[in-house]
């Protein structure tokens, strides 16, 4: 089995979101990384002065770092890796031997040194998390910025809200887009908030062997942070192994974002129902049975995400709360692929966003139509304000009973000869604040709540 080519289980045959968009988060990227993490723990001897540099200068030139092309895994034995990642449960363990055994045995000490294997794995995903996170930031930023032109490029043109699946009150096409941005940004905003510690303490987290592999507890104590340097990482300001807030940090701002982005994805999938309309999706997917049909293809892939994330979000709660003593006795071990599920989901979840929102088509007319569809009742609330005084409430209920247009119906009526039915009954003009909303100029939520005296209250 060659390093760089995924096994059948990691293809994504049955997880098409991610198909395309998880390169970062394949086998051979994250045996990669762990390399990375070995090679960048004999880079933080020596920058601790507890390491020759020809160790590092050796190693590096052994595995490819001091190339271009990157680290190189090609002389590893990945079948044989994941074989004997069973008796120790975990992969590191198998590695380091063969890392170990392709180096000059003058230098070969130095790999892995004083390490345990949690610290080379949580590390490991630590660097993938980092890159898959940035991308889905990314993705997720620009699916923002996409539905915030949406939201401005419609900020006045009508459409039925809908509260509980029913024709509600009117607002705009723009409006409804704004909710989508808002909630894409403060996700992305969430993820850029996100710390990715490095790991390195030792076998009880004690830092005990880095005492002893350095000759000076300085020298260990600033091991962790040059560590975490040399890999781009956080520096830790203690050990975590069984301290799991920054997997489960991560978790929960991968959920948030993949819940922005199932709402913009649940929206675009109602609206654009045959009977609807009000938009569709320029890269759709056909049927294998039904020729006509013009499938919302990535907002179904995306929902398929928004369903699996918060779960996996879950397990990495529940591994935390069941890390037990020094080292978890299967809660670390099922972190592993429910991370990695999850950043995948995330990954191709805020692509297609992206790709949906920039290619969104509305259709005006339709969203018009459909907010006509009750004959003026779409404003109802605006019209038992004017009316009930006028007539009564229950003369009131019986203008909206059956489906005949209210302008004649309230027209008609003696008590409102003075008023102008048609524009009464316009929904656009009961807009509220949906166009500002939609153009981001409301002051809602800006200003602080205070008393007369000028006091906050």
């Amino acid at each position: 089995m060659r390093s760089d080519t995924p096994s059948a289980l990691d293809i994504g045959l049955l997880s098409p979101v991610s198909v395309g968009h998880d390169e970062l988060l394949s086998d051979a990227f994250v045996l990669r990384t762990l390399v990375d993490v070995e090679c960048a723990l004999v880079a933080a001897y020596v920058e601790v002065g507890a390491a020759p540099r020809e160790a590092r200068a050796h190693i590096d030139h052994v595995f490819g770092r001091d190339e271009k092309g990157g680290t190189s895994i090609r002389a590893l034995d990945v079948a044989r890796i994941v074989r004997d990642a069973v008796a120790g449960g975990n992969p590191v363990i198998p590695l380091v031997g063969m890392l170990r055994a392709q180096v000059d045995p003058a230098h070969r000490g130095w790999i892995h040194r004083g390490a345990t294997s949690q610290d080379i794995l949580d590390t490991a995903l630590m660097v993938v998390a980092r890159r898959a996170v940035e991308q889905t930031r990314r993705s997720t930023s620009n699916a923002a910025a996409w539905a915030r032109q949406l939201a401005e490029r419609h900020a006045d043109d009508v459409a039925a809200a809908r509260t509980l699946t029913q024709h509600a009150v009117p607002t705009t096409i723009g409006a409804r887009a704004a909710t989508w941005a808002r909630g894409l940004e403060r996700a992305a905003r969430q993820l850029e908030t996100l710390t990715f510690p490095a790991q390195l303490a030792g076998a009880g987290g004690t830092l005990a062997s880095f005492v002893e592999a350095t000759g000076s507890p300085d020298a260990a104590d600033a091991l962790p942070a040059t560590f975490a340097r040399a890999l781009g990482l956080d520096a830790p300001d203690a050990p975590w192994h069984v301290s799991r807030g920054p997997v489960t940090e991560i978790g929960d701002a991968l959920v948030r974002a993949i819940d922005a982005l199932g709402k913009v994805a649940a929206d675009v999938a109602t609206l654009s129902r045959t009977e609807i309309g009000e938009v569709s999706e320029a890269i759709g997917g056909g049927s294998s049975a039904m020729p006509q049909k013009q499938n919302p293809a990535e907002a179904v892939l995306i929902r398929s995400a928004a369903l699996r994330a918060p779960q996996l979000a879950a397990t990495l709660h529940l591994a935390s709360a069941l890390a037990v003593d020094e080292r978890p006795d299967g809660a670390w071990h099922a972190e592993w692929p429910t991370l990695r599920e999850l950043l995948r989901l995330a990954v191709g979840a805020s692509a297609h966003g992206s790709s949906l929102l920039a290619h969104l088509r509305v259709d005006v007319g339709a969203a018009a139509d459909n907010a006509a569809l009750t004959r003026g009742r779409l404003v109802s609330e605006r019209l038992r304000g004017v009316l009930v005084p006028l007539v009564g409430a229950e003369r009131f209920a019986e203008l909206l009973a059956g489906d005949e247009d209210l302008v004649e119906r309230i027209a008609a009526l003696p008590e409102t000869a003075g008023l102008d039915v048609a524009a009464l009954v316009d929904p656009g003009g009961y807009l509220g604040l949906a166009p500002r909303l939609a153009r981001g100029t409301t002051h809602v939520g800006r200003g602080t709540a205070q008393g007369g005296n000028g006091e906050n209250r």
